[in-house]
């Protein structure tokens, strides 16, 4: 029986952070990197709670398992009453990798302070944690945060690189989750939405118009939203292969590898993206292909693997096992295509 809900309270606006205010004085673990905690902003953030609050600031870069285990040894020793994620992706998925390795039964409550837009993991369910260079994917309804705050004070002077990293990172949630296998009328409105702000948007943020980092705060939370209920598919999980093995920006293999995703769906199922096609108001597919080449363009981002510093030589000579890596990734069996060793294999060199 198909199903839709959400059980993270999401407040938003320029006045989100307010929502902090009624949880003042409790004892409070805040998981950051180590740039919220030379900046200040940690230790203002803290400043709203009890004085035997801590801070895990050592996220600084994808998250490990050994991380999280660290991480949780903190959380069981001090107990809080809060769990606060303040940053990007990796540090909201440390946190949820702490939970994870922690005895289920009464938790802190959980809250998410996206400060970038992108993976969405304010609202989902999912954690991504490198093990043994291996991106494993988490999925535990328990690592839902209860609280997402979107407060576009936090995204505001972010890097170029980091706003087109963060974003097509976004984009790809909206367009994988569109198609997906377990997509549903609501996903669906939530996606399209959510595609049509990012593309419309992520130049303007990109040449440094922060008067859109609310809008995509909250397109960037809808793709998330969309794809926890939807499914992801084959750009994912080549990602995540790749990302777990060569090390490379999340953000930036998923827009390497988007366009060359969409054009493998479209030859399989021609009609399938006709819903974002006469959303963006497109001809056909192969404009689709074209406005999304067109957008990474516009986005400073890599044409090719060989452009991210990855060498043919080292690709092919790892290409089995990759393929291999991203077949048993949860979000291949979520592709419409039901995707083969073969494809995904075509889909690599053709990055190459």
């Amino acid at each position: 029986m198909p199903k839709f809900g959400l059980s993270t309270e999401i407040c938003f606006g320029v006045e989100a952070a307010e929502a902090l205010k009624p949880y003042g004085g409790q004892r409070a673990l805040l998981v950051t990197d180590p740039y919220f905690e030379l900046n200040g902003a940690a230790a203002e953030l803290l400043g709203l709670f009890a004085p035997e609050s801590g801070c895990f600031s050592k996220v600084g870069g994808e998250p490990t398992v050994e991380l999280a285990a660290e991480g949780a040894s903190l959380l069981r020793s001090l107990q809080p009453r809060l769990l606060i994620a303040l940053g990007g992706g990796s540090a909201i998925d440390c946190a949820k990798g702490m939970l994870a390795v922690t005895e289920a039964g009464e938790q802190p409550c959980f809250i998410a302070i996206p400060t970038t837009s992108g993976t969405g993991s304010e609202v989902t369910s999912y954690a991504i944690l490198t093990h043994g260079g291996v991106k494993q994917v988490l999925r535990e309804e328990r690592l839902r945060p209860n609280l997402a705050i979107l407060d576009s004070r936090y995204v505001r002077s972010l890097p170029p690189a980091l706003v087109a990293d963060g974003g097509m990172d976004a984009l790809c949630h909206g367009f994988e989750a569109l198609v997906a296998k377990n997509a549903s009328p609501f996903t669906e409105a939530l996606a399209l939405q959510a595609v049509k702000t990012l593309f419309r948007l992520l130049p303007l943020a990109y040449r440094g118009k922060q008067e859109v980092g609310q809008a995509l705060l909250t397109a960037s939370c809808m793709a998330g939203i969309a794809f926890d209920r939807a499914g992801l598919g084959a750009c994912h999980a080549l990602a995540h292969a790749l990302g777990g093995r060569f090390h490379r920006p999340h953000g930036r293999l998923n827009a390497l590898l988007l366009p060359r995703v969409v054009a493998w769906h479209l030859r399989c199922c021609p009609g399938l993206y006709a819903p974002l096609v006469e959303s963006l108001g497109l001809s056909s597919g192969r404009a689709l292909v074209y406005a999304l080449n067109r957008l990474c363009r516009e986005l400073g981002l890599p044409k090719s693997l060989s452009a991210l510093k990855l060498s043919r030589e080292e690709l092919l000579g790892e290409l089995k096992p990759l393929c291999r890596t991203a077949l048993a990734d949860p979000c291949s069996s979520s592709d419409p295509c039901s995707p083969t060793e073969g494809d995904y294999a075509g889909i690599l060199r053709e990055c190459l």
